[in-house]
């Protein structure tokens, strides 16, 4: 068997927008007529550019080669001109390249890929969601009183549990810049805990609270914020301060009874060693479109599992990095937490042939080979991205 063909798609998000404003996918063929879908998260240049780094990889390190050589195709593209280093754009290209791989391989082999990773340990998987706006307030880059009022959280957190979520994410410490990191404001730092306080009295034990930021924060200001939020039991502090230097962030953990998440921003196994080793984080939250794939994060969960850290896989994507984050979670023994898109409703479920299911706050892992999804296309190719902003953009300006 060798892959001879590649398809790409660059899909707008149509309104709410939960997940992204587009989303990058790749098709890969075999000579046989298998074909394995993979999604790429590359959040840093516009998407032609992203396409034009696949169609590059592609004939230089994938056409014509065996999809089950997965290890020898990793170590080529992450070496690629001389690198052999965490490159986020290539390791977001490799990373959904290596998705497609495997879901060739469980296809040809007529196996879930979690059954070729050490087989199936949760029967289903926990799962939270961000608080988005409601669709009628203008969506998820809309701003909506969700972001600035903890009444309105509150609220719309009681909606998501009565659906039947045990845990709610959010972040309303305030907007992040391209100068971060900064000191809190007070007012930063009271809206903060109101917040937790607001949506704690609202879901009492019934959810757990995951406290977002965006690296905004010096070690020393975070330091300052997680003693605010602590009277409120969050199950995490989200990435308090930038990826770059994990040694500052175990300052934070070593300051504060909250544990720490980190690493929707980080890639490939060497990064997440230098966490696990200065104990900056005790969850761990790789993006599977971006760390390096499927095999890299088994390799960062058996890290993990030695420190008795904990992996809770990051989605700001589409529904095929969604199926990964589900196949490497059902076959991990330290997954904690999934992070969901709603309910998986909307476009998410559209796009695909099959939805993904969840049930009372639970994902149920799909038994059908390979990743367990199906693109579908006409609906792929039917709304493509015709827009040229990024995922996300920091502010350009300092933050006062």
């Amino acid at each position: 068997m060798r892959i001879r063909d590649l398809k790409t798609f660059v899909v707008g998000n149509p309104p709410p927008l939960a997940g992204g404003r587009y989303f990058i996918f790749v098709k890969l063929v075999t000579d046989d007529g298998i074909e394995g879908v993979g999604e790429v998260y590359n959040a840093t240049v516009g998407p032609a550019a992203v396409v034009a780094m696949i169609e590059d990889v592609f004939s230089r390190h994938v056409e014509g080669s065996d999809p089950f050589r997965i290890e020898r195709l990793w170590r080529n593209v992450y070496s690629q001109g001389y690198s052999q280093r965490p490159d986020i754009s290539l390791m977001g290209v490799l990373s959904g390249l290596e998705m497609a791989c495997w879901d060739i391989l469980g296809k040809a082999l007529n196996k879930p890929v979690y059954e070729l990773l050490g087989g199936k340990v949760h029967e289903r998987l926990r799962s939270y969601t961000y608080l988005y706006p409601r669709p009628e307030e203008g969506g998820a880059y809309a701003p909506s009183p969700v972001y600035s009022d903890p009444d309105a959280a509150a609220e719309r957190a009681v909606e998501y549990m009565n659906q039947g979520f045990t845990a709610l994410k959010f972040d309303p410490a305030g907007p992040y810049s391209a100068f971060d990191p900064r000191q809190p404001s007070l007012e930063s730092l009271e809206r903060s805990a109101l917040f937790c306080k607001r949506i704690r009295e609202a879901v009492g034990t019934r959810c757990d609270l995951l406290f977002g930021t965006h690296g905004q924060f010096t070690t020393s200001g975070a330091i300052r914020l997680a003693r605010r939020l602590e009277p409120y039991d969050p199950l995490w502090f989200e990435e308090p301060t930038p990826p770059e230097m994990p040694e500052e962030m175990a300052k934070v953990a070593r300051q504060t009874r909250i544990p720490i998440a980190t690493g929707e921003r980080l890639t490939t196994k060497y990064e997440f060693a230098r966490v696990l080793q200065c104990g900056a984080a005790s969850i761990l939250q790789m993006a599977l479109g971006r760390v390096g794939g499927l095999l890299e994060a088994k390799k960062i969960a058996g890290m993990a599992e030695a420190y008795y850290a904990q992996i809770a896989p990051h989605l700001y994507c589409g529904p095929i990095e969604g199926a990964a984050n589900i196949q490497i979670s059902a076959c991990t023994p330290n997954f904690l937490i999934l992070e969901s898109i709603e309910t998986w409703g909307g476009f998410h479920s559209s796009i695909l042939k099959k939805p993904i299911r969840w049930e009372e706050g639970y994902v149920i892992p799909p038994d059908d080979p390979g990743l367990g999804v199906e693109l579908n296309e006409e609906v792929a190719l039917a709304h493509p991205y015709e827009g040229s902003d990024l995922h996300l953009v920091p502010a350009s300006d300092p933050i006062r």
